[in-house]
């Protein structure tokens, strides 16, 4: 008999010490699960400065950033997806907000088409870079936005973010716009009278060694240089005799990579 109770009594500690044991394991993993970020919070706490042309003093654009700011991210995303604009993974909640409230003033036609875009110093993607640096690109782009072609907005502006992807997500349905976004991204930049404003060139180059080196390809009207104060370049802004020297100007220097992590920039005026 006392041996029998010594097994009953070992048995019944067994049992307890299991079930203690899946209670710790239970809390354990309810602690550890509380501290996981949800994946949907990841990279909204990330801030990426965006350049827009808008004044917020401005009552009409207040009044819609004012109403934007009720909605909450995912509302906000899903609004952006509608007009074909896929928002970028790391955007904070409060540039997601200002990007909308720029589309929303686009699409419903309050944004003053003839307000002067600001070129930032960085951009915050290859996409946004492309509008301020490639004038063919931009105005294939900008074509589509007036048609309300919101499809082929998106397949171009991922075009230019991720290439290969986008080839293998739309190359099949979407061939004529990634064709044509293609040669607008290495077209060179439309001259359209003899004046070229231009950035890029060494600062150490100095202003006469660079009206010398632009004279090469035509004669000179009017010429003006100075040190840019942000980097050791060279802007300013030269007028030819003819159209067909600010041509050559453009197709022989622009885009040029002058190994300072710049390039040249020739833009007709």
């Amino acid at each position: 008999w006392p041996i029998a109770s010594s097994r009953l009594l070992l048995y019944n500690l067994s049992i307890f010490i299991m079930r203690f044991s899946l209670i710790i394991v239970a809390s354990l993993s309810t602690l550890a699960s509380a501290w996981v970020v949800p994946p949907a919070t990841i990279g909204r706490g990330r801030t990426t400065a965006l350049a827009m042309a808008i004044d917020y003093n401005d009552p009409v654009v207040a009044e819609e950033f004012a109403a934007v700011q009720l909605l909450s991210y995912d509302d906000v995303e899903e609004e952006l997806l509608q007009t074909g604009i896929k928002s970028p993974p790391t955007m904070s909640e409060m540039d997601l907000k200002l990007m909308l409230v720029e589309v929303r003033l686009q699409f419903s036609g309050k944004l003053k088409k003839d307000e002067k875009k600001v070129k930032p110093t960085t951009f915050s993607s290859k996409f946004e870079e492309a509008m301020f640096t490639k004038p063919v690109f931009e105005e294939y782009y900008n074509k589509l936005k007036d048609k309300g072609d919101h499809n082929s907005m998106n397949v171009a502006a991922e075009y230019v973010n991720d290439p290969a992807g986008a080839e293998v997500r739309y190359g099949k349905d979407y061939k004529g716009v990634i064709r044509v976004v293609k040669k607008a991204l290495t077209a060179p930049p439309p001259v359209k009278s003899c004046t070229i404003q231009f950035s890029g060139f060494p600062a150490n180059m100095g202003e006469d060694a660079t009206k010398m080196t632009l004279s090469a390809l035509g004669a000179i009207e009017e010429f003006e240089c100075q040190e840019s104060d942000e980097l050791p370049i060279l802007t300013g802004k030269v007028t030819f005799e003819d159209i067909e020297s600010a041509k050559k100007a453009v197709e022989q220097y622009n885009g040029m990579d002058m190994g300072m992590g710049t390039q040249i920039e020739m833009i007709s005026v």
